[in-house]
């Protein structure tokens, strides 16, 4: 404690993201969308209609300054919130004071940093509060609204989206910053030019990832010159941007199983790669090939399932790196096998009558009769065993008596279901006619 009163408070330095928020929208880079004359967001806020609004999108694209700028621009009562460390109880004092302000004829700008971790209570808690306009709300987040925010919420809420920032335009920021007087203090020893395009292409989108990048070069540099030798080693181990639980696992995991569908080999094994960089588990994707197998191929290529499934225990078996080649093996083969849906739209057919239809009883000739009693009472009587009639056609109905005889399954004309579909047309004549003779004979 005598060391601690004995030194000077200093203010922390600030880090250089924050040194170098944009002070205007002129200054902000990207997101000409929203920003460029005539945009809807930048309109909504010259003309002083913006009201409530979330800002979703990937990290780094500038949410928080453009709502620092809105609250700046709008001179409202602005009160900064975090979704993370605040609850209803804090919710709840800032209302009482807007609701004062408001009165007094001042609003109230609440910023929700992250409000995609509320839970439905506590976004409960804003919404009346939005509604009568006691609070304008702004929001920013990562994640998809339209399943992470309540409807009656986002309903009163306009969403406006932001892109991840292009290479040219996060490299303007790093240049910007290079020239910034702070930056250039703490680097004496300067930058080699390769270095900022480098960053540039390391942050993957994320403005501010990149600033951290650049302060972080800077002080491994202590002074001297950042090089390119410095700049590799510090990113050497830097991961994908991924969120294994939001919404880019399924956007990538889409991407891939429509890749496949559309019989494109090379953007199916990028998407997959994409996945595994990133570290996404890869018996997920084993299974999602899986089921690829049985809903977009099916029987056009019955292999494809045994390929699938053979995939994911090799998988299992070797772990990767070595396993991951079976993966792509599979994701190969999906691609290029022929595709067909047939069954997967047969068996939702067949389903939606099964549960229409009730619970009809199974005609008597296709019951079982393993009793005397069960004999006596005609079960199984009448049927057709396969095997013992010519070509191995019954005639029969197979069918519940209340039904008409339906068809759920129309083969595709591509692969094996080219053939199937011929036997199953040969099949139907054979039955035609054999029924036709029954009744004729009586």
């Amino acid at each position: 404690m005598d060391l601690l009163e004995d030194l000077e408070e200093q203010p922390p330095s600030p880090p250089l993201a924050d040194l170098l928020r944009p002070r205007s929208l002129g200054e902000v880079a990207g997101q000409d969308h929203l920003l460029s004359k005539g945009a809807p967001f930048r309109l909504a806020l010259e003309r002083g209609v913006l009201g409530s609004f979330i800002l979703w999108g990937p990290p780094g694209s500038g949410k928080t300054t453009l709502i620092l700028l809105v609250a700046e621009k709008t001179e409202q009562n602005f009160v900064r919130f975090s979704a993370v460390t605040g609850g209803v109880k804090q919710v709840r004092a800032i209302v009482e004071d807007a609701a004062r302000l408001r009165r007094r004829g001042v609003g109230t700008l609440l910023f929700v940093d992250e409000i995609h971790r509320f839970n439905k209570a506590q976004q409960d808690a804003f919404l009346p509060h939005v509604e009568n306009g006691t609070i304008s709300l702004a929001g920013a987040t990562t994640e998809n609204p339209s399943f992470e925010i309540i409807a009656p919420l986002l309903s009163r809420c306009t969403v406006y989206v932001l892109k991840r920032l292009e290479e040219g335009q996060i490299l303007s920021i790093l240049n910007r910053a290079a020239d910034h007087p702070s930056f250039r203090s703490m680097n004496p020893g300067g930058i080699e030019g390769e270095v900022l395009a480098g960053i540039a292409s390391a942050a993957d989108g994320d403005g501010r990832r990149a600033l951290n990048i650049l302060e972080l070069l800077a002080g491994m540099a202590s002074g001297g010159r950042i090089t390119v030798d410095l700049f590799s080693q510090a990113i050497s181990a830097s991961p994908l941007s991924y969120d294994k639980s939001g919404e880019q696992h399924y956007d990538l995991i889409s991407a891939l199983h429509k890749s496949l569908r559309s019989s494109d080999p090379d953007a199916s094994l990028y998407w997959l790669a994409r996945m595994m960089v990133a570290g996404e588990n890869p018996l997920y994707i084993a299974r999602r090939m899986i089921r690829f197998a049985t809903e977009d191929v099916g029987l056009a290529d019955p292999s494809a399932l045994t390929v699938a499934m053979r995939a994911a225990d090799s998988w299992r078996f070797l772990g990767s790196p070595e396993g991951d080649l079976a993966l792509a093996e599979a994701a190969c083969y999906l691609a290029l096998a022929p595709k067909s849906n047939s069954v997967y739209t047969a068996w939702k057919r067949a389903v939606d009558r099964a549960e229409g239809s009730g619970s009809l009883p199974v005609p008597l000739h296709l019951r079982n009769a393993p009793t005397r009693l069960m004999k006596e009472l005609d079960y199984g009587k009448g049927y057709q065993y396969a095997h013992s009639r010519p070509d191995g056609v019954v005639t029969h109905r197979n069918f519940p008596e209340e039904m008409d005889e339906e068809e759920f399954y129309v083969p595709a004309s591509s692969g094996r279901e080219e053939a199937i579909s011929r036997r199953l047309d040969r099949w139907k004549e054979i039955r035609r006619k054999a029924r036709e003779d029954e009744e004729e004979n009586g």
